[in-house]
């Protein structure tokens, strides 16, 4: 089965996305990376959450119940510690499967830190540093954690300020709420084209295209 980053764009989305990238660079001197992943980690610290919190709500009701009621439940101690044990394990099966629960169980921050540290990773893998005057710019999107994260090396960021970047972030948060991710990934790459032209990173006589242009699509 195709994996939700491969699923998202067709071949002529990718080919979109790779004309788009040629379009820009031809006005600049500056390499655009667009790269997408389906999650910046496994976090199983959220299996972990969902597995305690379903295992404990099944021991704290039967508890109630036996306490509580007048129930006679068929269910010893040893029966309440072996349906907790399994509620826990499905409460880890079943955090693991739902991207809402991974969010809610993991939180906003731990997952904000593995995007950083991904989009790091990722600009160091695809060499964006590797060009000759440092003008690559990563477009990093990761889909669970719903974050967008625009890098732009040395030789691109002395010339621009954060809220341009914000406003290149906001095309790809918009073609993603839209469901079409490949228009918001073309507006963004044109936005970086005209952007890098206006601040005067000139494309120079002997530039060459240093970096590949397609989108660059992983799991993790």
């Amino acid at each position: 089965m195709a994996s939700r980053v491969a699923r998202l764009f067709s071949e002529s989305d990718l080919a979109r996305i790779k004309v788009a990238v040629v379009e820009a660079e031809g006005k600049t001197s500056g390499e655009i990376v667009p790269f997408v992943v389906e999650r910046s980690d496994d976090y199983e610290v959220a299996e972990w959450r969902g597995g305690a919190l379903l295992g404990a709500t099944v021991a704290i009701v039967f508890a109630a119940l036996h306490e509580l009621t007048d129930l006679w439940l068929p269910v010893n101690f040893a029966g309440l510690v072996a349906i907790s044990i399994v509620a826990f394990v499905g409460g880890m099966v079943g955090t693991r499967f739902v991207p809402s629960l991974i969010r809610l169980l993991a939180g906003r921050e731990l997952m904000t830190h593995h995007a950083g540290r991904r989009a790091a990773e990722a600009f160091v893998a695809e060499e964006v540093f590797q060009t000759r005057d440092r003008t690559g710019i990563l477009l990093f999107v990761s889909l669970l954690e719903r974050t967008v994260i625009v890098v732009g090396d040395a030789g691109i960021n002395a010339h621009v300020q954060k809220k341009e970047w914000d406003g290149i972030v906001a095309m790809i948060v918009d073609g993603l709420k839209k469901n079409t991710p490949a228009d918001g990934m073309v507006r963004a790459i044109n936005a970086c084209g005209a952007l890098l032209e206006r601040q005067g990173v000139a494309r120079k006589t002997d530039d060459t295209d240093e970096l590949s242009d397609g989108l660059r699509m992983s799991d993790r």
